[in-house]
């Protein structure tokens, strides 16, 4: 069954020829209509019968569809196909989201529960749910019978059990991170065969994964941490595999085997001492980076600090407030969002953020158009980062100028002063720009600096660095570069890189272009197809004819 859209329609109460209400669009129009709904609160429930559907937030709208005090489903979706993207719904008492024998897509929600089930898919689906963060309810996320695929889902504070997978189901769970369950974090029962892949549960009331009713999983690349019982839980008659697993601070032992069990331990469960895990994994990643030495002795010096923190809490040490806000500074093109994201992965990894997740954002992501809009819009973008890293690039931007009154970037500094104390442990925010822009920036709000436990420099790249970067850029793009053309590519990069507005890596990611196109021009001379051979190699008449052009752009020639 396919879901492809035919036409779009708008919901926007407050316009004229818009539909009032999400439920009038679906119920006028016909099967494939994209139904995008402008920002509010639509207090509705949904049901749709074999109906092919797809609502979605308009660009940029804050869009609730809200349940609250209902005894059915806020979306139920009975056959068909039905697709939502970018709502956050809030649910009463039953489920929020709900398909029955249905496809469902799902993607860039916030499903907020109480009673019942958050998210439940029941028959085969298929089914993708993909960057959801899922709250409350009883249970996060019930898949019966399903099968597809579950990518970076948060769940968290639900009464009793996070994950239920049963009546053989066999979707892929992957990259997802549950916390804070009443009872088990993630529940596999009556023949369900998931693929549980590279995901993080901790803080259960019960084990933390339980395998029941000859279900037969395959438990991948998963931590599991803080659980009041074991960490893996296998019951007779069960199979499946648990496959490098990392276990935690649970009951003992951390993986309990009925003797009818067939599960295969493929590799013993270790702890942050045992072996090359996910968090040593990262740090190479980091180290084998091009250049940045002194930023990647400030990272390990933070991972350090973490660690053994944490290794004194476990032991009834005191250990010191720990804030994982920074501050990055330096030129573009420098590593900055690279070394970010991985910094987020690494507090995953420490079990200091529940995601990791990064996001990315600007000015005009944050600033409003009116007084009291930029607070709000502030905060929801802070909300939707917890547990993760919220970046915000060319933070400077936000500083009120001399002379220019009212402009709404200070509301937006003013009111992640506030938000970064109150969730200090929830969040890493890291803000990033030109070196002495970034001292102007933390001028701007009194408790801004003492907001960042660092600023971490990150240096421009020197001209031999940029020609090793340009080299992974060829091997990346199955290309390979006549090493005589190194000199002249480290001259070229010495004589641009005085000049304003030299963008490090953006440029090397220029003249690779640059490179690729006088490749191109040659080889479409050659009168035949050239081989593949010929299709790899850029050879030094290619460099230097990037380079003739970049110095003429560059004002060098």
């Amino acid at each position: 069954m396919t879901t492809s859209t035919s036409r779009t329609v708008l919901v926007d109460p407050g316009r004229r020829g818009a539909y009032p209400t999400v439920g009038a669009a679906i119920l006028d129009t016909p099967d494939g209509t994209c139904v995008s709904i402008a920002a509010g609160t639509y207090a509705e429930t949904l049901e749709l019968a074999d109906r092919i559907m797809t609502l979605r937030a308009a660009e940029g709208a804050e869009v609730l569809l809200d349940g609250t005090g209902a005894e059915v489903p806020v979306l139920l979706a009975r056959g068909g196909a039905l697709t939502v993207h970018g709502l956050t719904v809030q649910a009463g008492g039953a489920a929020a989201v709900q398909a029955e024998n249905a496809e469902l897509t799902l993607t860039g929600c916030i499903v907020r529960g109480d009673r019942g089930p958050a998210v439940a898919v029941r028959g085969p689906g298929p089914l993708a749910i993909k960057d959801v963060t899922i709250t409350g309810a009883e249970h996060g996320l019930v898949l019966e019978g399903a099968s597809g695929v579950v990518e970076n889902v948060t769940i968290d504070d639900v009464a009793a059990d996070g994950v239920i997978v049963g009546l053989g189901a066999d979707p892929v769970l992957r990259s997802c991170r549950v916390s804070g369950c009443g009872q088990r974090g993630l529940y596999i029962y009556q023949h369900a065969r998931p693929a549980v892949e590279n995901c993080r549960i901790s803080a259960t009331g019960q084990a933390a994964i339980v395998v029941a009713h000859r279900s037969e999983p395959v438990l991948r690349h998963t931590s599991v941490r803080d659980a009041h019982g074991v960490g893996i839980d296998v019951g007779p008659g069960c199979g499946g595999s648990i496959e490098a697993c990392d276990i935690e601070n649970t009951a003992e032992p951390a993986i309990r085997l009925h003797g009818t069990a067939s599960t295969k331990v493929v590799a013993e469960p270790t702890g942050p001492s045992g072996g090359a895990g996910p968090l040593e994994t990262l740090l190479a990643e980091l180290d084998g980076m091009i250049g940045l030495p002194g930023v990647k002795a400030e990272v390990r010096s933070l991972v350090d600090e973490i660690q053994v923190n944490s290794w004194r809490s476990r032991a009834g040490l005191s250990t010191g407030g720990l804030s994982h806000h920074l501050i990055f500074a330096g030129a573009p093109g420098t590593g900055k969002t690279t070394v970010a994201r991985t910094y987020g992965k690494l507090l995953r990894e420490l079990g200091v953020l529940p995601r990791g997740e990064f996001r990315e954002v600007s000015r005009r992501d944050l600033v409003g158009q009116y007084i009291g809009h930029t607070a709000e819009k502030t905060a929801v973008v802070f909300e939707q980062s917890l547990g993760g890293v919220l970046f915000i690039d060319e933070a400077y931007t936000l500083a009120r100028q001399s002379g220019s009154g009212g402009d709404f970037g200070q509301e937006a500094i003013d009111t992640l002063v506030k938000l970064m104390e109150d969730h200090r442990e929830e969040i890493a925010v890291i803000v990033a720009g030109y070196t002495a822009e970034m001292r102007q920036f933390l001028t701007a709000n009194p408790g801004l600096s003492s907001r960042f436990a660092k600023t971490v420099e990150f240096e421009d790249y020197t001209p031999d660095e940029l020609v090793g970067i340009i080299g992974r850029m060829a091997a990346a793009g199955d290309y390979e570069l006549d090493p005589r053309s190194g000199p002249a590519v480290a001259g070229y990069f010495g004589r641009i890189s005085a000049a304003p507005g030299f963008g490090n890596a953006r440029d090397a990611r220029k003249l690779f272009e640059a490179m690729r196109k006088a490749q191109s021009g040659r080889l479409r001379g050659l009168g035949r197809i050239p081989d593949a051979a010929e299709l790899r190699e850029l050879r030094a008449v290619d460099v230097l004819a990037a380079i003739d052009g970049g110095q003429v752009r560059h004002g060098t020639a």
